[in-house]
């Protein structure tokens, strides 16, 4: 249908699938470690589908699985076993193959005969590539022939595809195997109890060059680790006495690390994927909540982030792919050649928050004192992207930023809740766009602020001034329009025709972070956020189970998400709601226990006590950026940790719950230093503070007390 949103429209990979992902490449697989063209399986790089088939056989029989587990999220070791040809049960031959993905795939596949007599194997590999573009794959529809030419040469196979001038390849190697066609294979004898193996690597060729994917000889350390304890060396070093929790988070940083991806154009950058096993590739919204929510742990990321979306900032009005003058992209595609993404481009704009975000981001990383050139030489983009607001984001002059695709094949929706359903009345009717969300408003409010700020600290006291004038006549219109007083809680937009959307929605959590609400409304937003209705006891509902539209097993209209969660419960913390809070990061953390540690990126809404573990969504993305990021920002904001160079101070005020336990965090970056912070409970310290720095234990002030304090008029 027209406008689906390419977000949701994936079928189900099943619980059986194992992802792994590592940069921009990914690799979908059975748990038996074969991979099926029929299903939405493969290796991935660069959104190109290199190998569509990936078949081990034995004698003939498929591998029959016994286990499968991720070792790090680029490496994962697969058991199973030869089912015997005479019907028996147990097998003696075992094979195991341990997966690791790059440029391509590396794999070692280990036979063991565990039986007294010796066993005759034939090995076989049935591979094929396809070259299909991912999003073929994700919505089944895979219409290209590419017309195919295979190369063999000793024991490789290179197998060559073409369309319409477009031309790209894959090799694969097999040490000691024959080659065919279709096949890669091995005769062999396995003694009693003894075993053989071999190794096998797929590498993509890109503009004619195969891309290198370093093989270690056995045992030594792979690209993907060197990266990896790069990775954990910059990175704070953590200790909890709550053992689940501290799993969590470390497998919260493992996921974040592999979710790291370079700029082709600029090597030296780094930028966070939105998630796998689709979206492996820069998002607007998405890597910048990453980077914001992972700011306290790597700065690198926000900053690559920010470089790369500001290099591609909108210049020109198209209206095919939305991009506008000032505006930040919605996702970049690689290696996109059908014309499936959104625009038909590689970079797609259609986003309505992704540019206030931008300038919310920028900020953060300037008040924590990292990266004074970049941020010096970002802010003219952060000023193009508040001309965008105000020229091209308020379509109609009312003074709220909406949005309303222009063409055909864009997002209908194009807030976080971008599916074509996500936005409607309590009733359940679909809302009309062109749409004004609420959380949108308080990101532009963040914006202004955050801008306000960077102003302060460069001493331009005039623009800072006319900055929060802007975000405080933005908030008290809003809380004029948004309002809805017999309901108790805010419209979730303003539809077409400027009526209130009045569904009990999630997103006006959103606003209590960025400070938009009334402090007289916030104590009946919170009784609502945290109603039956809409706290699943795993976390808030997308939308409340007493409205028209509700489905537990929906994408946006029932469905819990962490990041969403994360974020409310930051606005509940700084309305001082620290039960509350506490409550939504501890059902969190324990949903986390129910899937090794990693949140994925949404799960169902049913109530916890009507289900006892939180229900899978079936397409959801795992690892997910602003899922991976939720861990390290739950305890972060429990902590409530903060600085601001400019103004000499770190901010610490924990309100840790006793579960949690002890707090131990090293090499911390903060400004050009590295600190040390001990937290339990509500006590603090804090060691190798940088000089000029002060902790203060309670808030940080808000820019609206350094308004009060600095920017008064002379008459005032």
């Amino acid at each position: 249908m027209a406008g689906w949103n390419a977000d949701t429209a994936a079928g189900p990979l099943g619980s059986d699938t194992i992802t792994l992902v590592e940069g921009s490449s990914f690799c979908i697989s059975s748990a038996n470690g074969d991979i099926h063209p029929g299903l939405p399986q493969g290796v991935f790089h660069q959104d190109t589908r290199i190998l569509s088939r990936w078949e081990l056989t034995i004698n003939g029989q498929p591998i029959e699985q016994l286990a499968a587990e991720t070792k790090e999220p680029y490496r994962a070791l697969f058991a199973g076993r030869v089912p015997r040809s005479d019907g028996y049960a147990d097998s003696p031959l075992l094979v195991e193959r341990l997966r690791e993905v790059g440029a391509g795939i590396l794999e070692e596949i280990t036979v063991r005969n565990y039986s007294r007599q010796p066993a005759e194997c034939s090995i076989v590999l049935v591979v094929e590539a396809d070259f299909a573009d991912l999003f073929e794959v994700k919505e089944a529809r895979i219409t290209r022939e590419w017309k195919e030419t295979r190369r063999l040469e000793g024991d490789s196979l290179e197998i060559r595809g073409q369309w319409e001038g477009i031309r790209k390849s894959v090799m694969i190697r097999a040490e000691g195997a024959g080659v065919g066609a279709k096949a890669l294979g091995f005769r062999t004898t396995i003694a009693p109890f003894g075993q053989w193996s071999t190794r096998v690597s797929v590498a993509p060729t890109v503009d004619g060059t195969t891309v290198p994917f370093a093989h270690p000889s056995r045992g030594g350390m792979s690209p993907s680790d060197r990266r990896r304890e790069e990775w954990v060396a910059k990175i704070p070093v953590l200790q909890i006495g709550n053992r689940s929790i501290e799993r969590t988070l470390r497998r919260s940083y493992e996921d974040l690390g592999a979710l790291r991806i370079q700029d082709p154009d600029h090597p030296d950058r780094v930028v966070v994927a939105a998630g796998a096993p689709w979206f492996m590739t820069l998002f607007g919204r998405d890597s910048l909540w990453a980077s914001e929510m992972a700011l306290p742990v790597d700065p690198s990321l926000a900053l690559g982030t920010l470089r790369t979306l500001a290099d591609l900032q909108g210049s020109v009005v198209n209206t095919d792919t939305e991009e506008e003058p000032g505006k930040i992209l919605h996702e970049v595609r690689l290696d996109v050649t059908t014309g499936q993404a959104l625009g038909g481009k590689s970079a797609y704009y259609g986003s309505v928050d992704a540019t206030p975000l931008f300038v919310v981001v920028l900020g953060s990383v300037s008040r924590w004192g990292f990266g004074k050139d970049t941020i010096s030489a970002l802010l003219p983009h952060a000023d193009r992207a508040l001309d965008w607001i105000r020229d091209y984001g308020d379509r109609d002059g009312d003074g709220f930023v909406e949005y309303g695709r222009p063409n055909e094949h864009g997002l209908i929706n194009q807030g976080w809740k971008d599916s074509w359903d996500g936005i409607n009345f309590a009733d359940g009717t679909i809302a009309e766009p062109p749409l004004a969300l609420c959380e949108v408003q308080a990101y532009v409010h963040g914006a202004y602020v955050s801008r306000a700020w960077m102003a302060y600290d460069d001493g331009d006291l005039a623009l800072a001034s006319e900055l929060r004038e802007r975000a405080d006549r933005l908030k008290q219109k809003f809380n004029e329009d948004f309002w809805l007083p017999d309901k108790g809680y805010y419209a979730v937009a303003l539809d077409r025709d400027k009526r209130p959307v009045d569904a009990c929605a999630s997103n006006m959590g959103h606003c209590l972070w960025f400070g938009l609400i009334d402090e007289d409304k916030a104590p009946s937003v919170v009784e609502h956020l945290m109603s039956p209705e809409m706290f699943s006891g795993w976390g808030v509902r997308t939308l409340g189970s007493n409205m028209g539209a509700y489905n537990p097993a929906s994408y946006h209209n029932g469905s819990v998400w962490p990041h969403d969660n994360a974020l409310i419960m930051s606005g509940l913390l700084r309305y001082g709601f620290i039960e509350e809070a506490q409550r939504i990061g501890t059902a969190l953390l324990e949903a986390a226990e129910y899937s090794g540690g990693r949140l994925p990126e949404l799960f169902c809404g049913f109530d916890r006590q009507q289900f006892t573990e939180p229900v899978p969504y079936p397409t959801a993305c795992s690892p997910q950026a602003w899922a991976a990021t939720t861990p390290i920002h739950v305890v972060t904001s429990l902590m409530r940790y903060d600085t601001h160079v400019s103004l000499g101070g770190i901010w610490l005020d924990p309100v840790l719950p006793a579960s949690f336990g002890d707090l131990h965090i090293s090499n911390a970056p903060m400004g050009n230093a590295r600190i040390t912070i001990d937290a339990s409970g509500t006590e603090s310290t804090v060691h190798g503070i940088p000089e000029g720095l002060t902790v203060y234990h309670g808030q940080r002030p808000w820019m609206s007390e350094l308004v009060e304090r600095h920017l008064r008029k002379p008459d005032q």
